[in-house]
């Protein structure tokens, strides 16, 4: 087998292939691959969009791609080696979903990569995508009605374990919903910097502009684009009138609720999203300490502060789990962003979900509850602490929260749906912050609000 190195990158496809292929067994980020490849400027015009387009696309769809290929493919699909398997995918991904790549092109250049990257197998990446085209309507799915987790998860490309958990949290119907919502490429959202400007402002600069976009139906600095740009081309990028951040992760800030002058903690801060958002909130005054165990990421956070033009912000590289941590410090509010799975944000990160194994949820949740141990002793008496995640499971959420409430009984839940009665449909029974993909179309997020009522 040759390397992918024998092929000149300017090609979309091969571009394509070589993230892909970067990313197997990796935990390296599509999003980061990409914007390299962008950056380095060998791509243009429609090819750009092509590239970006293969990857997610295949990520997104990879478990609907592998049941279609079980059924063209005359030998186990992990006997296959890994560049025919991913030039398959790729082939299958253009003649299943890209309308406008023409079939003979998708199987051609496919071929054609073969040919270079394992030139063995190019005979079988014909015939199987050209069995393909032949077969399109004969391809099946599992009997919903037999085996509901298998129709789930390749149908809406999931792994079998997530397919099955989100169908004991939900009925079919939303189960389905769910899995849609997470296969479709989220718009993207902003947080309008109010130490600058406002949100009317901002969205009639990029009206001004021709830029479409529209306020957040909850976040009241939130504003959504509704088609696709180069961020640092957007008016008021340079001046800090904005910052990207999810409508979701903007309401764990208001969740918070920080005042100007008080002392705030953000645990696990970077890329530093909610701890500009707190800043905000604060109007730049008080002590806000951040603090990440990433040098390179706290780096991010003091950049994105100084374009924000905050100055409240203390940034520290800090374990949260070494002792010591904060010694002598308490704080009015503190909020731990925990560490998690990101199954909240598969749509955004769809490479997440082939990495992830159930047993992953035992350590995610285990890291949870230490960091909530470490972090407890720090609020003041009368403060605040708001433990949220980006994820979906409840073993990561509620259960790390109940376990933490039965361990100090000095906390207690503050509903949120009393605090911010605004958005009450966002709140469990249990006062919880929850945000769905399929329901409000934003990520998926957990917030929860303690207050610690003793010494």
């Amino acid at each position: 087998m040759q390397t992918s190195t024998h092929v000149t990158s300017s090609s979309p496809r091969h571009a394509a292939y070589l993230a892909l292929e970067r990313l197997f067994g990796s935990d390296l980020h599509a999003d980061d691959l990409i914007d390299q490849q962008l950056f380095r400027g060998q791509l243009s015009g429609p090819d750009r969009g092509l590239f970006a387009e293969l990857v997610f696309g295949v990520l997104r769809h990879q478990a609907t791609l592998d049941h279609y290929l079980a059924q063209l493919v005359d030998q186990p699909l992990g006997k296959l080696q890994l560049p025919v398997l991913l030039l398959l995918r790729l082939g299958l991904y253009q003649l299943r979903y890209l309308d406008r790549v023409p079939s003979h092109a998708a199987v051609h250049e496919s071929v054609e990569l073969a040919k270079q990257l394992c030139p063995k197998a190019s005979g079988l990446v014909n015939g199987v995508l050209r069995a393909a085209q032949r077969r399109s309507d004969n391809l099946t799915l599992p009997d919903c009605s037999v085996d509901p987790a298998a129709w789930l998860a390749a149908a809406y490309s999931l792994p079998d374990w997530l397919a099955a958990q989100w169908l004991e949290q939900f009925p079919l119907a939303e189960a389905t919903a769910l899995a849609a919502a997470s296969l479709e490429p989220p718009l993207l959202t902003l947080r309008v910097n109010t130490l600058r400007t406002t949100q009317l402002e901002l969205l009639a600069l990029f009206a001004a502009q021709g830029i479409a976009a529209e306020p957040c139906r909850y976040a009241p600095e939130g504003i959504q684009l509704l088609a696709r740009c180069f961020i640092p081309d957007l008016p008021g990028f340079g001046e800090g009138l904005f910052a990207v951040q999810d409508q979701a992760s903007q309401l764990v800030a208001h969740l918070l609720d920080p005042q100007p002058g008080e002392s705030v903690l953000d645990v696990c801060a970077a890329p530093g999203g909610k701890a500009t958002h707190l800043a905000q909130l604060m109007q730049d005054q008080g002590r806000l300490v951040a603090t990440d165990l990433n040098q390179r990421k706290v780096r991010k956070i003091e950049q994105n502060a100084v374009r924000l033009g905050i100055g409240c912000l203390q940034v520290e590289v800090a374990d949260a789990l070494q002792a010591g941590y904060q010694q002598g410090r308490q704080f009015d509010r503190i909020l731990l962003d925990a560490p998690c799975s990101g199954l909240g944000v598969i749509r955004r990160n769809p490479e997440a979900k082939w990495r992830l194994q159930p047993a992953d949820f035992i350590r995610f949740a285990e890291r949870q509850r230490q960091l909530l141990q470490q972090v407890a002793p720090l609020v003041r008496p009368g403060g605040q602490l708001v433990y949220a995640t980006c994820s979906t499971s409840l073993q990561e959420d509620e259960a790390v929260v109940e376990d933490f409430l039965s361990r100090h009984p000095q906390f207690v839940v503050e509903n949120g749906a009393q605090l911010l009665p605004a958005w009450r449909e966002l709140f469990t029974a249990d006062g919880h912050l929850r945000t769905w993909p399929h329901r409000q179309g934003c990520d998926g997020f957990f917030s929860a609000r303690l207050k610690r009522i003793a010494v």
